[in-house]
C-alpha cells in the first residue's frame, strides 16, 4: 500500500522542546519522518521547521491538523500541514514580455513544477494564443486610470472563484494595490531585474549597457505594499562583458529571470519558504 505523505511547516519563538514535541506527535500518530530541516534565528529568537513525513497507519490530513492544533497553540506556532501530493493552484499574470510565462508553462507541462494553472490573466492580448495552446483559460483585464479599481476587483473575484493559492507576476507590469497585497501575504511572487533602483523604466538592460555594468541579475520576491521591496526568495547573477550589446545583455537577463522565478515558484509550491519578517527562510 502506498503511504500518504505530508509536509509540516512551522515558525514560533524558539525554546526547548519544540522538536521533541513535534517528533513525539508524529510518532504517536503513526508517522515516519522522511526529511527534516530547521533553523533558529539568533537575531530575533524565532525557530523554523519543515518536516516531510509519511503516515504508516492511515492518518489523514484533517486528523493530523486537528491533532497538531494543541501543540501549535502551546508553542505559539504559525503552522500548517499540507498533503505531500497536493498541487498549488497558481494564477499566472503577464503583460507584453512572455519569456517567464512560456518557461513556467513548459516546466508545468513536463511535470517539473507541482502546480496547477487554472487561469492566465493579462492586461494585453499578446499571449492569449499561448494560453489557448496549453488549454488554459485566458482572462483579458486591460488597465487604465479609470478602470484600475474595477479591474482589480475582477482579479480578486477570479482568485476567489478559482481557489487560487499563489499569484505569480510573470513580468506583469502593473502595480497591485496595497489592499490586494495585504489580502495575500506570502502568496504573490514577482520577478524583476537586479538594476533597481539604478535603472528604472523602459529598456533597463540597455541602460545598464550604456553604463558598462558587469553583472546582470534577477530577484524573485514576495509582493508587499512596498514596491519591489518584499521578502526576497531567490537571486542569481551572470557576468557581462564589454563586448556584449544591449540586446545580448537583455537575452542573458531573460534567461536569469526564467531560472530565478521558476525556483521561487517551485520552492513555494513545495512549502520550502517561511516568512521571517522582511526576510525569508528557504529550506532548499
Amino acid at each position: 500500500m502506498t503511504k500518504e505523505t505530508f509536509i509540516l511547516t512551522l515558525s514560533c519563538p524558539d525554546r526547548r522542546g519544540i522538536v521533541a514535541s513535534v517528533s513525539r506527535f508524529l510518532f504517536e500518530s503513526g508517522c515516519n519522518i522522511i526529511d527534516s530541516a530547521q533553523y533558529g534565528d539568533p537575531e530575533n529568537g524565532r525557530f523554523f521547521l519543515r518536516i516531510s513525513f509519511a503516515s504508516e497507519t492511515g492518518a489523514g490530513l484533517s486528523e493530523l491538523q486537528t491533532g497538531f492544533a494543541p501543540i501549535a497553540e502551546e508553542f505559539g506556532m504559525t503552522a500548517a500541514i499540507h498533503g505531500g501530493g497536493s498541487k498549488t493552484r497558481t494564477l499566472l499574470m503577464v503583460s507584453k514580455f512572455g519569456h517567464c510565462l512560456v518557461d513556467l508553462l513548459y516546466r508545468h507541462r513536463i511535470g517539473a513544477l507541482p502546480i496547477d494553472i487554472p487561469v492566465i490573466v493579462s492586461n494585453h492580448r499578446d499571449f492569449a494564443d499561448v494560453a489557448a495552446a496549453h488549454g488554459i483559460p485566458f482572462r483579458y483585464l486591460p488597465i487604465n486610470k479609470e478602470n484600475r479599481k474595477a479591474q482589480e476587483n475582477s482579479l480578486a473575484e477570479i482568485i476567489t472563484e478559482e481557489r487560487i493559492d499563489l499569484v505569480v507576476l510573470a513580468r506583469y507590469m502593473q502595480i497591485l494595490s496595497p489592499e490586494l497585497c495585504a489580502s495575500m501575504p506570502g502568496r504573490v511572487i514577482n520577478i524583476h531585474h537586479s538594476f533597481l533602483p539604478s535603472f528604472k523604466g523602459a529598456r533597463p538592460y540597455h541602460q545598464a549597457h550604456d553604463r558598462g555594468v558587469k553583472l546582470i541579475g534577477a530577484t524573485a520576491h514576495y509582493v508587499t505594499a512596498d514596491l519591489d521591496e518584499g521578502p526576497i526568495i531567490e537571486q542569481s547573477v551572470e557576468r557581462a562583458t564589454h563586448a556584449m550589446s544591449g540586446d545580448e545583455m537583455a537575452a542573458v537577463g531573460r534567461d536569469i529571470e526564467n531560472r530565478v522565478l521558476a525556483r521561487a515558484v517551485q520552492w513555494h509550491a513545495e512549502h520550502r519558504i517561511l516568512l521571517n519578517g522582511r526576510r525569508t527562510v528557504v529550506f532548499y
